[in-house]
């Protein structure tokens, strides 16, 4: 089994609770291949004219810049990381009510009709990753599970309409630690929690392979 895990934060895990989460899945994964992909540490330039430009002179042959070639390469690349897992683990904080903007470029990336996704002849949307299975790892200082917070959480959710909805991936495990910022007294004991969970979903995922 082929794990790609989709790091999205780059704070010291000291620092931030997501990193964390991250960590503490990979500590607990085992008889797999692990691979991450840090959205951080990649050279992702971010999704807009350039790529379409480079799209254009692959087709007429032209000389590309060094930018179109770039953010090509990148694309590719996470395409294939994508293509090659059997699991994606996305680790990502809600940054402003939404994901850090290196995560929103990778899924740009492979968002991609033909790859992720088509249309049939009466113009449905097929989902093209139906045998791919997603992990989601969120970490969100306030609280947003309420009625009346969740309308305005737009990182896990978004993943998830994009990963389920779109791409029709299985989510088969999904941790979110919240609340932490809002309930400080409680901080200790939010995370804790929060972080077996994370552990006990990485040794679920193992326990398949063993």
């Amino acid at each position: 089994m082929n794990i790609l895990v989709v790091k999205a934060n780059n704070r010291p895990a000291s620092e931030s609770v997501s990193s964390k989460m991250y960590e503490t899945f990979m500590e607990n994964i085992e008889g797999v291949n692990v691979s991450t992909y840090d959205v951080f540490a990649e050279d992702m330039p971010y999704f807009g004219q350039d790529l379409f430009n480079a799209f254009g002179k692959v087709e007429s042959g032209e000389e590309m810049t060094d930018i179109e070639k770039r953010i090509l390469a990148a694309k590719q690349k996470a395409m294939d990381a994508l293509t090659a897992a059997d699991v994606v683990v996305f680790a990502f904080p809600l940054w402003n009510l939404t994901i850090p903007a290196k995560l929103q470029t990778f899924i740009d990336y492979v968002f991609q009709a033909g790859f992720a996704f088509k249309y049939d002849e009466n113009g449905q949307l097929v989902s093209l990753m139906t045998d791919k299975k997603a992990v989601i790892l969120s970490a969100r200082g306030g609280v947003y599970s309420t009625p009346e917070a969740a309308p305005m959480e737009m990182a896990a959710n978004y993943v998830k309409n994009v990963l389920a909805g779109i791409f029709g991936m299985e989510i088969v495990q999904e941790v979110i630690i919240e609340g932490h910022n809002a309930m400080p007294d409680q901080a200790e004991t939010i995370i804790a929690e929060g972080l077996a969970k994370v552990a006990a979903a990485a040794k679920s995922i193992s326990a398949v392979t063993a």
